[in-house]
């Protein structure tokens, strides 16, 4: 840590000493997330007084990329201490912009989200019989899932004229009312074809249903049900079930999107996320592209 920086954050935690009565401890604790910090910032020539926004995000990113990447509490520590030492920065006039503005903030008790390899994907995806309707349903809203990333409460809420076939795409409402155009491939496609085909019709027997996925009782599906037939098809697959959530497939498609070189902030709007802090998390499980991208890049790669 150069020197500056080392003065800046004596003068910070002896502020907070004296400021709150802070433990021992915990002024320990804030100290050495800083110093941490400040040694990463350091072989990219930025001091802690002109960080931004983009060195915020790609910290936090760093961190969940490790090995072993911290635990929630400890995320949520971080964002604390540099929360309260940045704005004690812009209170006391040393910086303009407080670079955390806009950085969301780990939600409490935050965990890294559960996916699969690719090769459990197909496994799950071709667990369905698709000789029955229901096995084309089934394997129509998993591939359709691992297709666009959908949340399950998308998916069921999905109605038949928000299907763009021709042009491969599905048109959807996620959290907070906001629409987004989402492709879903030609394999998705088609097996979405095929359900529509064969199997919805045989399943409504003759009911109307706005939805794109029905149940016998010519209803929608639930999200409940949905999430049925995800941890069936999942044991049929030989899937572990502590590896199995409602977003299995969600999150199986951002990481293996990143895993192919996809770019943080595409993945960012395919999944509909407000704030690309809430993507990042899914860094850490793409290794295998970090590692390609070190080797390419890194001097001594």
């Amino acid at each position: 840590m150069n020197p500056a920086d080392a003065a800046l954050l004596d003068e910070f935690i002896d502020a907070l000493w004296l400021q709150d009565g802070l433990a021992k401890n915990t002024l320990a604790s804030y100290r050495s997330d800083l110093a941490l910090f400040a040694a990463w910032l350091e072989p990219r020539h930025t001091p802690l007084g002109a960080v931004g926004e983009t060195e915020v995000n790609r910290y936090f990113a760093h961190l969940l990329a490790q090995p072993s990447p911290p635990k929630p509490s400890s995320q949520r520590r971080l964002y604390t201490v540099l929360r309260r030492f940045y704005h004690w920065l812009l209170d006391h006039g040393r910086i303009g912009v407080d670079p955390l503005l806009n950085v969301q903030s780990p939600l409490p008790g935050s965990r890294f989200p559960k996916t699969l390899s690719e090769d459990k994907v197909e496994a799950l995806l071709a667990a369905p019989d698709v000789t029955t309707p229901l096995g084309l349903r089934d394997r129509a809203l998993l591939e359709l899932l691992y297709a666009t990333g959908l949340r399950v409460s998308e998916l069921v809420g999905l109605k038949l004229f928000e299907l763009g076939l021709s042009d491969r795409v599905v048109r959807t409402l996620g959290k907070g009312a906001k629409e987004r155009l989402v492709p879903i491939g030609d394999i998705a496609g088609e097996w979405l074809e095929r359900y529509l085909r064969e199997g919805r019709p045989a399943i409504l027997g003759g009911k109307v249903c706005d939805e794109v996925f029905v149940t016998r009782r010519g209803a929608g599906m639930t999200r409940q049900m949905a999430w049925t037939l995800i941890k069936k098809h999942a044991a049929q697959a030989g899937i572990p079930r502590e590896r199995i959530s409602p977003h299995v497939l969600r999150h199986a498609f951002a990481t293996h999107l990143l895993n192919h070189g996809a770019d943080l902030r595409v993945v960012q709007l395919l999944l509909g996320h407000a704030d690309i802090s809430t993507t990042q998390v899914y860094t850490h499980v793409a290794q295998e592209r970090l590692k390609q991208l070190h080797q390419r890049h890194h001097p001594r790669g």
